[in-house]
């Protein structure tokens, strides 16, 4: 695969890659790039983690390796209980995997790591001492105000978090980080604060967020916002029919997102059709090979919220069931952890 059809599929539903031409050097440059996410182990992961599960997948078919980063200590600088870091590391061990595993993601060139391992040493912290000195508060508020539970008498964590991101990059040793749109200013402080500490700047990648069933974000801590990996397929299809999907309208639409940034890509790359069951009377059934059909029908009104809702319901079913069947026997871990 040449450098051109890896950029290709990293670029696939990515809103801003910063650069665009470093990336291509370095894909032109190195065998096989690293790039990693940082994902806080902070409330249950909810079907829009699907959005970064499919990236990766994306990174992985790409021939990049992959670090995912669980970050516990991030974990309770967003108020993550401390007597509960181990266990949420356990259970979010226990469930991504089994997310990456869904997607079809190969995993030979992927590696989970504890951030607490990673973080716990002299050098790492004789750098978060460094840079202290060198961010100013006002941009590590800045980084973090978007990612960092705010509230009217903040902690010092939140500033200490974007910090922390930035090092992660370094040791780490990985030419790339990936994220969230929403992570876009912690993005651009590493990029600002890594080479001030004589450490070189890595290429960011961002994604769009997936909006919430019932509001602009979907959030662990809205449950009707979102749909838990574990919920029961009677549930999955009973938060979906209730879920906001305004007839033609894309903004802030869950139902149109989830099939584009991660039910169509799937479909798409085994050649498969998304199936969208009308009665003979509306129409009959219709087949989508690509998302950009879909949209447009969806538009025009051609495709009916309700049929669209069911159709999107039993693809989260098709992943979600081995990840039920995966951890039916670990009720214990989640328990503990939430």
């Amino acid at each position: 695969m040449d450098a051109s059809e890896k950029l290709r599929i990293i670029k696939r539903n990515v809103q801003e890659i910063v650069t665009e031409e470093e990336l291509l050097t370095l894909l032109n440059e190195k065998e096989m790039p690293v790039v990693y996410l940082g994902n806080a182990i902070t409330g249950r992961p909810h079907i829009g983690y699907f959005a970064w599960v499919v990236k990766l997948y994306d990174f992985l078919r790409a021939g990049l390796k992959v670090k995912l980063l669980l970050a516990d200590l991030h974990g309770s600088m967003d108020n993550c209980p401390w007597e509960l870091l181990d266990k949420r590391y356990e259970y979010y061990s226990a469930v991504i995997p089994e997310m990456l595993r869904a997607v079809g993601a190969p995993m030979n060139n992927l590696e989970i790591v504890k951030g607490s391992k990673l973080q716990m040493n002299n050098e790492y912290f004789h750098d978060l001492l460094k840079m202290s000195t060198l961010a100013s508060v006002h941009d590590a508020k800045k980084a973090s105000s978007e990612v960092v539970k705010q509230s009217d008498s903040p902690k010092l964590s939140g500033l200490i978090y974007p910090l922390m991101q930035a090092l992660d990059e370094q040791y780490l040793n990985v030419d790339i980080q990936y994220g969230g749109v929403d992570q876009r200013k912690i993005l651009m402080f590493a990029r600002e604060y890594l080479p001030k500490l004589n450490y070189r700047s890595r290429i960011e990648i961002m994604t769009p967020m997936i909006p919430g069933l019932a509001d602009k974000k979907m959030s662990a801590s809205n449950e009707s916002s979102k749909i838990d990996v574990l919920d029961s397929e009677e549930e999955v299809n009973r938060k979906i029919s209730k879920a906001v999907c305004a007839e033609g309208v894309l903004e802030d639409n869950s139902i149109m997102a989830l099939a584009k940034y991660v039910i169509m890509p799937l479909k798409e790359d085994r050649g498969e059709a998304l199936l969208i069951e009308r009665p003979d009377k509306y129409g009959g059934n219709l087949e989508y090979f690509g998302y950009e059909l879909l949209e447009k029908d969806f538009v025009e009104k051609t495709v009916h919220p309700m049929d669209l809702k069911n159709s999107v319901a039993k693809e989260l079913n098709r992943l979600l069931h081995p990840i039920r069947e995966a951890l039916k026997d670990k009720k214990d871990i989640l328990d503990q952890a939430y």
